[in-house]
Parts: C-alpha cells; sequence; structure tokens
C-alpha cells in the first residue's frame, strides 16, 4: 500500500500545518531551540510550545538526487550522538531536528539546530546481486541527543536554495514498563522505499521481476524522507500525546534488539501499516501479551510479511532480507524463511497475534459498527449499523473461523468492502488471553489517516474522524490502565457471523500447510 506525504495532522479540530518556513541558525556545535523535555507525560508535552516550520511545502521539496540524507542508527537513546549522512547538490546544508507530538496543534517542536554544512555531493549508490540498493558516503555531521525527550523525530535538512527534505530518527525510551509504547514500523517503510530505484516490491520502470531480495538502512528514505512515519504514525502520536497517559517510543528493530523493552509495559500501540516483522519482534510482542501487556493495531495488514535481519558495515540488523519466496531464499526449510507469514514451510498466520487475517487491496467500504456497547466505543453514541463512509480503506483486515482464531473473539465491526472486483468484508475485533491482556485491531489502514482529518479521496468526512479520533483516545486510555481483560473480557460472538473459512474472497492469499519432514529434507 503506497500514500503520498501528508501535510495535515489531526487534533480534536483539524489544524492545517502549512506554516511559513522560517530561517533558524545554530553555532559551530548546533543550538538547541529550547530546553527538552524532561517527561514523556502528555500533560507536560502538551503545554510546551511548538512550530508549523516543520512541514514541507510542495515547491520546496528536493528530488531524489539532489538532497537526501540517512543515519547510522534507526533509533538511539537520549543523550546518544548519531551519525548522519547527506549528499547535497543543492548547495550548503543546515539541519533542524523536530520531535513530533501535539504541541497545542502544531504538531511537532524544534529541539535543534545544526551549524551550517557544506553541501558535498556523494558517491553514486552501488546494487549487489540481490538488488540491494546501498551507499558508501561520508558522514557529513555527528549529531547530539542530549536532553531529547524519547519520540519520534524528523531532521529537516535545509539546503541554501531553500529545498527541503526529511530524515526520520527516533529516540527509543529505555524502559516501556508503566508506559504504552508506540512503535515505529521502520521495517515497513525500509521495504516500501524506493530510494536509488529498488524496493522489495519493484525495480526500474516498476518491474516486480527486478525488484530487491533485500533492503537496507543504508540509504535515504524516498519521496519525502519520511513517508511512512508521516503517513502512519504521526496521526497515531498526535492523538496518544492528548491521551493523558504515560508513554514511550521505539522501532520494530528495537523490538527483537532489546526484548526486555516490553517488560511491564501496559500496551504497544502498531500504526497504520505494520507490515514486516522478524520472528524476534513476534516472539517479544507475543510474550509480552501473554504477561499482561495489551496489544492494539490500529491499521490493517499487520504481521505478514516475515523478514529477517543481517549486518552491514554500519553494525546490525542495518540490512533486511525479504526474498518473498522460499524456493529462492537460502533458509528455505527454516522457521525463519522470508515468505508470509500464512505460507509454507512454517506458516503461523497473523490471526494469533492480530485476531484477523490480512484481506485485501483495494478496499473500500463504510466502517460499520456491530457492537455498540463495546467499551472502546464509549462516549461516540453509535448504535448497531452506524456507518463511516470511507473508514474501510487501502487495505483491510477480516475475521476468520480457522486455526490460531482467538476462542473468544469479539467481532465489534462488520463492514461491507469491495475489494477491486470481490466483494467481501472487514473486521474491527477484540479478545482476551489468560494474562488479562487484551488484543484490539482496527481492521483498516484508513483509519490512521482519518485521525489525520478528513480525507475527501477515500470519502472520509467529519463524523468519520471524530469517531476514529474518540475511539483512539479510548484506546490510550484503556491500554493505561493495565490488562483490559479483567475489566472487560472478550464476548465471543464470532461464530454468529457463520462465516466461511475460505480466503478466496479476498487477495491476501491462502493459508499455507506445514511442509513435512520428508519435504523439508527435500528442500534442504
Amino acid at each position: 500500500m503506497r500514500r503520498g506525504f501528508i501535510a495535515v495532522v489531526g487534533s480534536l479540530s483539524m489544524i492545517v500545518l502549512a506554516g511559513c518556513q522560517g530561517t533558524l541558525r545554530g553555532t559551530l556545535q548546533g543550538t538547541p531551540a529550547q530546553s527538552a523535555d524532561t517527561s514523556i507525560q502528555v500533560p507536560h508535552a502538551k503545554l510546551r510550545s511548538g512550530s508549523v516550520n516543520w512541514v514541507i511545502k510542495d515547491y520546496q521539496l528536493a528530488g531524489p538526487a539532489d538532497l537526501a540524507g540517512y543515519t547510522d542508527h534507526v533509533s538511539v537513546r537520549s543523550g546518544e550522538p548519531f551519525k548522519l549522512y547527506v549528499s547535497s547538490s543543492d548547495g550548503s546544508f543546515s539541519v533542524h531536528a523536530f520531535r513530533l507530538g501535539w504541541y497545542g496543534g502544531t504538531g511537532a517542536r524544534r529541539v535543534w539546530t545544526s551549524p551550517v554544512v557544506p553541501g558535498v555531493k556523494q558517491a553514486a549508490p552501488t546494487l549487489n546481486r540481490l538488488r540491494m540498493v546501498t551507499t558508501n558516503w561520508r558522514p557529513s555531521l555527528t549529531v547530539p541527543t542530549t536532553g531529547w525527550v524519547p519520540g519520534a523525530y524528523l531532521l529537516l535538512l535545509r539546503a541554501a536554495n531553500g529545498k527541503e527534505k526529511y530524515v526520520p530518527m527516533v529516540v527509543r525510551s529505555d524502559s516501556a514498563r508503566n508506559a504504552v509504547l508506540i512503535v515505529d514500523a521502520v521495517n515497513t517503510e525500509e521495504a516500501y522505499n524506493a530510494w536509488g530505484g529498488y524496493s522489495l516490491y519493484h525495480g526500474p520502470h516498476e518491474q516486480h521481476a527486478t525488484r530487491s531480495l533485500a533492503v537496507t538502512f543504508d540509504r535515504p528514505y524516498d519521496l519525502s524522507g519520511a513517508r511512512g512515519l508521516m503517513n502512519f504514525t504521526a496521526p497515531v502520536i498526535q492523538e496518544a500525546e492528548q491521551s493523558g497517559v504515560r508513554l514511550a517510543y521505539a522501532t520494530s528493530a528495537d523490538l527483537e534488539a532489546d526484548p526486555g523493552l516490553l517488560a511491564g509495559a501496559r500496551g504497544i500501540v502498531f500504526g497504520g501499516h505494520d507490515e514486516y516483522w522478524t520472528l524476534g519482534m513476534r516472539n517479544a510482542v507475543t510474550k509480552a501479551r501473554d504477561h499482561g501487556t495489551n496489544l492494539a493495531f490500529l491499521g490493517a495488514n499487520s504481521v505478514f510479511w516475515r523478514v529477517r535481519y543481517a549486518p552491514s558495515g554500519l553494525g546490525p540488523r542495518r540490512v533486511m532480507i525479504g526474498y518473498k519466496d522460499a524456493s529462492l531464499d537460502p533458509l528455505k526449510n527454516q522457521p525463519g524463511t522470508t515468505v508470509r507469514w500464512r505460507s509454507a514451510p512454517y506458516p503461523d498466520p497473523e490471526n494469533s497475534l492480530t485476531g484477523m487475517l490480512y484481506e485485501c487491496f483495494p478496499a473500500v467500504g463504510a466502517f460499520t459498527v456491530r457492537d455498540p456497547g463495546f467499551f472502546l466505543f464509549a462516549g461516540t453514541r453509535v448504535r448497531a449499523g452506524t456507518a463511516y463512509p470511507g473508514l474501510i480503506g487501502d487495505e483491510a483486515d477480516r475475521a476468520y473461523p480457522i486455526p490460531g482464531t482467538p476462542a473468544n473473539l469479539q467481532v465489534v465491526a462488520h463492514s461491507r468492502t469491495t475489494c477491486g472486483r470481490l466483494h467481501t468484508y472487514s473486521d474491527a475485533s477484540y479478545y482476551t488471553v489468560p494474562s488479562g491482556a487484551g488484543v484490539f485491531a482496527t481492521g483498516s489502514i484508513e483509519w490512521v489517516r482519518a485521525l489525520a482529518g478528513p480525507d475527501a479521496k477515500a470519502g472520509v468526512g467529519p463524523a468519520g474522524v471524530a469517531f476514529a479520533r474518540a475511539v483512539t483516545l479510548n484506546v490510550f486510555r484503556s491500554l493505561a490502565g493495565g490488562p483490559m481483560g479483567r475489566k472487560h473480557p472478550a464476548s465471543a460472538d464470532f461464530a454468529r457471523l457463520h462465516e466461511s473459512p475460505s480466503t478466496t474472497s479476498g487477495t491476501g492469499g491462502p493459508i499455507g500447510k506445514p511442509a513435512s519432514p520428508k519435504e523439508l529434507r527435500s528442500k534442504a
């Protein structure tokens, strides 16, 4: 699924961030805009002043080869410096670091400005045997993060000629204990990244046959430089930082690198599109759920492709391998084979974690309430059958009566959906586990987009926006209250829908059968 850059950030009343770009000056060491926040407790962050100077206007966006950058880490802890690699044919540049948040509706707050850095056109990227585009650039500067509060950051590169580009960075929390953790889906962002002409989806001229079989974080992101963060995580952050709950931040890679990060977390939130998961990620999140940590999937198509990491010259987990075909993967007979999670030789469909299966793209439909008494719908005044046009969009999930689907699955919305020429349904669901943890899934990517405001293209109006925002605030507050199942155990009602186990109504593909020992030996 793909979308363009979002320049509208949600609040309880829509605010369009189209502010003028100001000139920010730094010292030789770089200057903080103000003293940094000392807490990620929302009331504190919410009262801090923000800025609209972080939004790149269309005419200011630099070309892909003119100004671009990447960092040597996808995340760091507060106080840890990181290196920034920039190629600029647009002349000298400066870097302006903005933390995404509510900040009175401005959407971000400037925390640091670099000195002016000479612009250098770096070496052309290279392509290896896996058709992986990578770079061997020299670092342009080291960025300090002293006093930076955990959160999602945009490094705004501003060239001398006024052109601009983003580089994303997450300052991760030391621990998510007693907090609700927001995960930036860097795996999915990198999978779709076509900087240099190749992604896990296609090569030049959109040709699937020449797609990359591995991608690396050792290159810039395409388009604005922060498409994934802006589309699928930023609107969630906007709502979260108005919720009054304690928050923590991390990336996909951190869930595997530091599974202890999740110990004692009240909840984990995945944004609009978290499609690419490693074995380590899934194991860590499942373990956390089974120890009482609530989960919320605010999009669709989560946990669909299995990938694995490899190191690059810059460090571990800098390369993401995704053959998407067991016959191509050297580990074709291993649990880490990079195929769909639902596919052979080791199928482990996503429904055992999310509650549902990925159903289809392109999905179009109205989010239709089935259970108006559902606790996360409190205060919305919905009734059975209340529908919000366009709120099912781009990609959608559906509940299926197959192995792995939680026995107590509660389907709280059941929405007629078209998927190209196919006619199907999209569901929103909830289940609980013996630890008391509750798992909620919206079943639609458009849900997070709606948090940013009305979407004319999808047909989402003010009523759908208000509903999505109200429910999302309920989600954060409920996650923060501890295991949701203790107060709100799931009420198994899925069987009443009399659904078919066949997945032919969608585009997600069939459920594979585990390979027999004989088959595995033959593939070795």
